[in-house]
């Protein structure tokens, strides 16, 4: 089989597509929705009416079998601006949730009412993290219980800094179904839209991603109907029954395998900020001049910015690299989706605050985009697993022992 970095014309097409979008839509709106720190719905919609919002255009990019088509729309459209991007794409995580845990059919009812249509678009939230147990999914105090006699569940607790929580239109909501299991006795629930005693009571006012929508979930005695535990009861039942044996997975299931699927995705949000970053950098370094000529004819510039490229073109082949594995059901024996998620996440703070140093003064003023892309950053090091999180698991991984 003859071995090729070159892109497909498709993925070329994507790629030029989503680029522009994020050139002609995105950039021109990103200052204005980051001072108001509120939802983009305008934005949305644009991207709903094109196609580039919505479940088709989701599908595929999860269709390629390559595994680079949903890679190469989030670098391009973060790229644009990071706080737009969640917020068109944070809605992928709710979806990554069903079709991590769903059965063919709760996701055809549950993945378009993720996204409303063009003429109402909707925003969904997958809402994992509670004040006490971020990276530490074990120590979850969401608690679902079963009522056998209605099929109905229960779902109570509070969850922490959720992407479009309380605005979204269908929460995905991890919960504790047997607490004595920890982590391996947890399921995945759709909240539909309109269920009482779902509250999103606290907006979370924030450093960086200031258009994307973050809150504190409270669920009291939430109920759900029977077919909205996805999966189903009856594998729910098998699998827990297989780890009261001893034979079940020694991770949490719901949480966990959504995020396995879901780093190498947002290493490529990562990736877009870094390179925007570096080429702002680049092209102010070739136009401003002190002591008589471009600053980028000084080595430190010069090398600092070609630092910035090589480790971008790095990153960017281990992000393809652990989104092939993951779409082709490799298994990342050395934690490879966590390697692509952490290189990237530490890129960006590293190529933001570089631009930031190389235009000076002008970079920490909001006159420039890279004082919003140095805060938008900091955030790829912390969600989605801190990076501590992320050497812990490929540590794991290459050692085959329980490193704490």
């Amino acid at each position: 089989m003859p071995f090729s970095f070159e892109l497909t014309e498709e993925q070329r097409d994507l790629r030029d597509w989503v680029h522009g979008f994020a050139a002609g839509v995105v950039r021109p709106a990103a200052a204005e929705w980051d001072e108001r720190e509120e939802t983009p719905w305008p934005v949305i919609q644009e991207a709903a009416k094109i196609g580039l919002y919505g479940f088709e255009s989701l599908a595929d990019l999860f269709g390629d079998p390559s595994g680079l088509s949903l890679q190469i729309a989030n670098e391009e459209l973060f790229w644009g601006d990071a706080g737009i991007g969640m917020a068109l794409f944070g809605t992928s995580l709710a979806v990554a949730g069903i079709f991590s845990a769903g059965t063919p059919d709760q996701l055809a009812e549950w993945v378009p009412q993720c996204f409303g249509d063009e003429d109402d678009p909707k925003v969904a939230a997958f809402c994992v993290s509670e004040p006490e147990a971020g990276s530490d999914v074990s120590a979850m105090r969401t608690r679902a219980t079963y009522d056998a006699a209605r099929d109905e569940w229960t779902l109570s607790g509070q969850k922490a800094w959720i992407t479009n929580g309380g605005i979204a239109n269908v929460h995905v909501v991890v919960a504790s179904v047997d607490p004595a299991l920890g982590s391996r006795g947890q399921a995945a629930f759709i909240v539909p839209p309109g269920t009482r005693g779902l509250e999103g009571a606290r907006k979370i006012k924030k450093l960086g991603l200031r258009a994307s929508h973050t809150a504190d979930v409270f669920l009291d005695d939430v109920r759900v109907p029977g077919h909205c535990l996805l999966g189903g009861k009856e594998r729910l039942d098998a699998r827990l029954a297989r780890v009261r044996e001893g034979g079940g997975k020694g991770r949490g299931q719901a949480a966990m395998a959504t995020f396995e699927v879901s780093r190498p995705t947002v290493g490529a949000q990562a990736l877009g900020i870094a390179r925007a970053a570096y080429e702002y950098a680049l092209d102010y370094a070739g136009s401003r001049v002190a002591f008589g000529r471009p600053i980028i004819e000084n080595q430190s510039i010069a090398f600092a910015l070609a630092d910035l490229r090589t480790e971008i073109e790095a990153v960017r082949l281990l992000i393809w690299q652990a989104a092939w594995m993951a779409r082709n059901d490799k298994r990342f024996d050395a934690g490879q989706g966590s390697m692509s998620k952490l290189r990237a996440g530490e890129l960006a703070v590293a190529a933001t605050e570089k631009a930031v140093q190389v235009l000076g003064g002008a970079g920490y003023s909001r006159e420039h985009p890279v004082e919003r892309m140095y805060r938008d950053a900091k955030i790829y090091t912390i969600f989605e697993g801190t990076s501590e999180i992320q050497r812990l698991v490929i540590a794991r991984a290459i050692s085959g022992r329980q490193i704490r």
